[in-house]
């Protein structure tokens, strides 16, 4: 049975020699993630590299990665996603045949470590994709929306495109699934994560003008709709009403991440009126 906390205790090189784990170079992104990064780094203490990527974060981000001496830095102002991870894993003199891409939130176990260290380096296999346990400042969580995804890569087997706010890796050859978990737990503030959604929307926004089709697309598009099925499909849909607290807190950020899609919807479509309210009455004068 799951526990509701979440407690992962640092690696200490208990897998270092691994063959495989020699061929893994972890990649993240950061921007202003202070409270997140150094958990994070704790746990790939085990990587003879990392490649970190900043986009100019004003807080404590850097002064908590300096304490980890196989990081390496680099500085590039943020464009797109895309952009930042194309940069990251074509740009910075990654040696190892694998990288492992991973947000500054995500907590790598020490289950997954052992799995990653059992791996055949020459297995033909492209990708590795794995699930996610999501986390509410370590409140483990029974569900969440968040879908199993491709993150260890075997370098020249993969692209990586725009896909509205964020990006889409693009695999070429099989692709194989991990049985052990990541642990997605974003202790950033409310403020940080609103000003950050405030972004993402305004790309997602462009990307479905351009790319219209799908329940959801159609939902999204027609204010409040999204906001409150994803709202009662979290709390009641995927059970987080027995979460407490972290399952409303999910709940909440998943609908008013919506909420604030629903409001560029809606501004979009009062301006395109007035500016045509506009024009009707310019020519009946």
């Amino acid at each position: 049975m799951l526990s509701p906390y979440i407690d992962i205790a640092p690696v200490r090189g208990l897998e270092r020699g691994s063959l495989m784990l020699d061929q893994i170079t972890p990649v993240l992104l950061t921007y202003n993630e202070e409270q997140n990064i150094a958990r994070t780094l704790s746990h790939l203490v085990w990587a003879k590299n990392v490649i970190l990527v900043d986009s100019d974060s004003t807080d404590g981000t850097l002064a908590a990665v300096a304490k980890f001496p196989n990081v390496r830095v680099f500085n590039r102002r943020f464009d797109s996603h895309g952009g930042q991870w194309r940069f990251a894993v074509e740009e910075t003199q990654i040696a190892t045949n694998w990288i492992l891409r991973l947000d500054a939130d995500y907590q790598v176990s020490d289950v997954l470590i052992a799995e990653l260290a059992q791996l055949d380096p020459n297995a033909n296999v492209s990708a590795y994709r794995i699930g996610f346990d999501y986390a509410v400042f370590s409140h483990r969580l029974l569900a969440s929306l968040y879908p199993p995804n491709t993150i260890l890569l075997r370098r020249g087997c993969f692209s990586v495109a725009e896909r509205g706010h964020t990006e889409v890796w693009e695999v070429n050859g099989l692709i194989a699934t991990l049985s052990s978990r990541i642990i997605h737990d974003d202790w950033k503030s409310t403020g940080q994560w609103l000003s950050g959604q405030a972004r993402y929307m305004q790309r997602e926004l462009a990307w479905m003008r351009e790319n219209k089709g799908g329940l959801a697309c159609w939902l999204r598009l027609r204010p409040p709709l999204m906001p409150i099925a994803v709202f009662l499909y979290c709390l009641l849909g995927k059970g987080l009403l027995l979460n407490g607290r972290a399952g409303m807190f999910y709940a909440l950020q998943r609908a008013v991440a919506e909420g604030v899609l629903s409001l560029m919807v809606l501004e979009e479509q009062l301006r395109n009126q007035s500016i045509s309210f506009g024009r009707h009455d310019s020519e009946k004068r």
